[in-house]
Order: structure tokens, then sequence, then C-alpha cells
């Protein structure tokens, strides 16, 4: 009796060990509706107002500069997975790439995916800075001994230090 109550608890906790590793999927960026896509963009008839109205703000605007002929929005969406304690990871992403000519009509729509993506390795190295570090015990007592106690009391004429000039 004792083993099939053993087996019973161990069964339960296992199960629900289990069913606590579900994960839980965060769509960021721009989430499309059914009726408004960024993928449907026609660059026949569709200009800067249409697509504004449509489909609102984009997620990115290509550059700040007012010379350049060409204007890309880009409408980004990533759907990420994660599980308990894990790092997040990206299920799906996709981004839409809207170019528009200097008059604002549409004359592109370029769609990529996560297959896109290139992978970008950071280096995690640290720039030295001058001098050398000291420890903590330096920090605290490396001063004593260090200031000079003429300007402390107040007995030099030093313009802005104790006593200001004529030592009053």
């Amino acid at each position: 009796m004792t083993r099939f109550i053993a087996k019973t608890v161990a069964l339960a906790a296992l199960a629900g060990v289990l069913t606590a590793c579900n994960p839980v999927l965060r769509t960021h960026g721009y989430v499309p509706t059914v009726d408004a896509k960024p993928q449907e963009v026609n660059p026949d008839t569709d200009t800067k107002a249409t697509v504004l109205a449509r489909l609102g703000n984009p997620s990115v605007k290509s550059t700040f500069d007012e010379d350049i002929k060409d204007d890309t929005w880009f409408y980004m969406n990533a759907v990420r997975q994660r599980y308990a304690y894990l790092r997040p990871k990206v299920e799906d992403r996709s981004i839409t790439a809207i170019t528009f000519n200097e008059d604002g009509q549409v004359t592109k729509v370029a769609e990529y995916g996560i297959e896109d993506g290139r992978y970008v390795d950071y280096v995690n190295r640290k720039t030295p800075t001058r001098g050398r570090e000291l420890s903590v015990l330096e920090q605290i007592f490396g001063t004593i001994g260090r200031l000079p106690t003429e300007q402390i009391g107040g007995q030099q004429d030093i313009p802005g230090g104790g006593g200001g000039p004529g030592g009053r």
C-alpha cells in the first residue's frame, strides 16, 4: 500500500513539473489586423497617406535626412517563446519594408523573415582605464596623511580656501 502511495505522489509531482514548463508566447512590435497587413500594400496605387491611414505609424523610419530621395518605412513583428527561467527564443519574425519615392508613392514592398536575419557576435572586451585600481582599504585609508593640515585650519592666505585673503 505504501508503494502505491509513493508511486502516486511521484507521478503527481512529475505531472506538476511537466505542466509548469509550458512556454509563454509574447508578440512584440507591429501586430497586423485581418484587414490591415503590411504585405498587402500595392506599389501601383498606395501612397504615404494611404499606408499611414491603413497601417498606422511604422515601427522604424529609414532616415532623418531630408535630402535622400527614397524613404523606407519598416513594420516589424516578432514572437518570442520563453520557458520558466530560460532565455527567450525568437520563434517568428517578420519585417516588411515599404519604400517610397520623393513624391510619396510606394515603389517597393519587401518582406524579410527570421531566415533572412544574421547573428551579430558582440565583443565583450573592456577598454582599460589609465592608472591602477584601488582596493577598498586603499580607498578608505588612502587620503590619510595626504591633506595639508595648514589648509584645513585656515592659517594660510589662499583665495577661496580656509579664511580667505587676509586670514579672517
